[in-house]
């Protein structure tokens, strides 16, 4: 994708001399939600003017609240990495200024820059991940999520119907997919199947909703989201959608745990269980695990074809994001027999 196809901002954005602090370069990256761009030792992100039905950014209201909620939220497990909430202007002549004087055109995100090299991604790729790390993110997350709200209100999003209502979306959203390379009808009909056999026991819901499980969580616990630096730092939590964030503490950790299944790491997915469930005494947890793995799963597949199917994203983008939906699907087909 040229630089010309971006929008007219982001295209002024990428000019390291928009910036007030050094910057020999602007990288973007971009997402099916976001544009990011990294500039020197800061990091900027916006939203796009997207709406997939459970994501609204279509009006500039919306990802102005939206960011404001991303700071906010993601300030319990990162107050050092969230920094402010920036500005687009439009100073006329097609000129744009981040915090300028001019109408605001835009909102985004400004973060400090955190190691690249100890994302977790990159320590996984590197086979550098420990017992050790699992431990200190475990302590770190036992901590988030006793002090996480909870309360009836939030309950109610651990019912077997509510967690349906996520659980079936996916469904409905990927069935136009089917047969165009990453979803088999197959995979398909064996994954919403054991979903809807779990989602038809209430009963396993409920135990969890009077244990006191379901918190407001982080949402999106994955390698991605994690920075394992001197600091351990665990960034870019759900803020757009409370029923994708207020949920059943499982089904945040099944999401990191079905992660580093997916990279072939399942003796420290088991290592990371046991401790999580030692720490917090949840003795519940593994019951409900597959069945959140599996949800989690066909998640990050849906989105690798929601991104494939971006025309603002590059061609190798939609092929390697195809290419990994599939492995997704294959896991989360998996997990519907084990």
């Amino acid at each position: 994708m040229s630089n010309e196809s971006l929008p007219q901002f982001i295209q002024t954005l990428l000019k390291p001399e928009c910036y007030e602090h050094p910057v020999e370069k602007v990288e973007l990256v971009q997402t099916h939600i976001s544009s990011v761009l990294l500039a020197g030792d800061f990091v900027y992100k916006f939203k796009k003017p997207v709406n997939f039905g459970f994501l609204d950014f279509s009006d500039l209201s919306k990802r102005h609240h939206c960011c404001e909620q991303e700071l906010l939220l993601n300030r319990r497990l990162c107050p050092d990495i969230y920094l402010d909430l920036v500005t687009v202007t439009d100073e006329g002549g097609g000129n744009f200024a981040l915090n300028g004087s001019g109408e605001v055109v835009e909102y985004g995100v400004k973060m400090a820059r955190m190691p690249e090299e100890q994302m977790m991604q990159k320590v996984m790729k590197r086979g550098e991940l420990s017992r050790e790390h699992l431990r200190a993110l475990v302590d770190i997350l036992a901590d988030f999520y006793q002090k996480a709200e909870g309360g009836s209100e939030i309950a109610q999003f651990g019912t077997a119907d509510a967690v349906g209502v996520n659980v079936l979306e996916n469904f409905e959203q990927t069935e136009g997919f089917i047969g165009q390379g990453a979803l088999t009808q197959e995979q398909f009909d064996a994954i919403s199947t054991y979903a809807r056999g779990i989602l038809d026991q209430p009963e396993l819901f409920q135990k969890r909703i009077d244990g006191g499980y379901i918190r407001d969580c982080h949402g999106d616990l994955y390698s991605a989201n994690i920075c394992l630096a001197d600091n351990i730092y665990v960034f870019d939590c759900i803020e757009f959608n409370q029923r994708f964030r207020y949920s059943d503490v499982t089904s945040d950790v099944a999401f990191l745990a079905m992660d580093l299944d997916l990279n072939g790491l399942e003796e420290l997915s088991a290592f990371f269980i046991q401790e999580f469930c030692a720490r917090t005494g949840d003795e519940g947890l593994p019951g409900m695990l597959n069945f959140y793995k599996c949800y989690r799963a066909y998640v990050r597949g849906k989105i690798g074809l929601f991104t494939a199917a971006d025309p603002a994203v590059p061609a190798e983008v939609q092929k390697s994001c195809t290419e990994q939906a599939a492995q997704y699907f294959r896991l989360a087909e998996r997990y519907t027999h084990e």
